[in-house]
């Protein structure tokens, strides 16, 4: 079974929660619009790289961080949409060199 899609909205709420803050005010202390951040933990928005910046200086955690759980949400999501199909259309290269496919 597939893990699932963990947006990092969700983990920034899980946080959020547990400082006893609310979004907007997380957005003031981030110098960003209110409405960035309430999508971002509705799942709405992706964190991209401004923000994991700013999200990790706040934390103190190093901003790769927050970048690293978005796009593992998004792998995951593609995974789910078309892992799939990819596996069934795309052989694995199975030698360590290149060889052009045959013509027939």
């Amino acid at each position: 079974m597939a893990r699932p899609a963990i947006h990092p909205g969700e983990i920034l709420a899980d946080e959020l929660q547990e400082l006893g803050m609310s979004g907007a005010e997380l957005a003031r202390i981030l110098h960003v619009p209110t409405n960035r951040v309430t999508q971002i933990l509705n799942g709405q928005r992706g964190i991209t790289a401004d923000t994991a910046l700013r999200l990790g200086q706040w934390f103190g955690t190093d901003p790769e961080l927050w970048l690293n759980l978005q796009k593992s949400y998004e792998l995951r999501l593609a995974e789910q949409e078309v892992g799939a199909e990819i596996q069934k259309t795309i052989q694995r290269r199975l030698s360590s060199t290149y060889q052009e496919p045959m013509q027939v």
